[in-house]
């Protein structure tokens, strides 16, 4: 449990942000100018270090952003890889997924690329209390769930 020495220390936030933007192309147009500039955080900052974090990956990967606005001004953010179903689309090579799923299938993947999303996901820091089997069973439920048959070999 916190102190109150503890919490007296905790700067008091403003707001929490969630944003979906591009890998490598956080610029002060919308989505994200209008979603800081109204909590007159510094855009620039933001932009320049959201660029920064998130050069290794593929430009135009969607990256989660959560994004905590404190009333001096400040900002904290944590950037989360693409949605599982992001990644299963991109391995199937398909656009959409399946508009009757159990009925029909769009395509397959093997165990392999489920274990590679794993292994991805498992770096996320919202995910790295699960273990790698349960993380590969709710990708196989979420691949079920978009018409998208898991098989041993292809």
């Amino acid at each position: 449990m916190a102190t109150l020495k503890d919490a007296a220390a905790r700067k008091p936030v403003l707001a929490t942000i969630r944003l979906i933007v591009p890998a490598g192309a956080a610029r002060p147009a919308p989505p994200v100018g209008p979603a800081l500039g109204f909590y007159r955080l510094n855009l620039m900052a933001f932009c320049k270090d959201f660029n920064a974090r998130t050069q290794k990956y593929k430009a135009d990967t969607p990256m989660h952003v959560t994004l905590t606005a404190y009333k001096d001004s400040t900002f904290e953010f944590v950037v989360k890889s693409p949605s599982v179903s992001w990644f299963l689309k991109k391995a199937a090579g398909i656009e959409t997924a399946s508009s009757r799923p159990g009925h029909s299938n769009v395509s397959s993947l093997t165990l392999r690329h489920v274990y590679e999303i794993a292994k991805l996901k498992q770096a996320d820091p919202f995910c790295k209390h699960m273990s790698l089997e349960a993380l590969c069973k709710s990708i196989i439920g979420t691949a079920n769930s978009m018409g998208i048959e898991i098989v041993k070999d292809l």
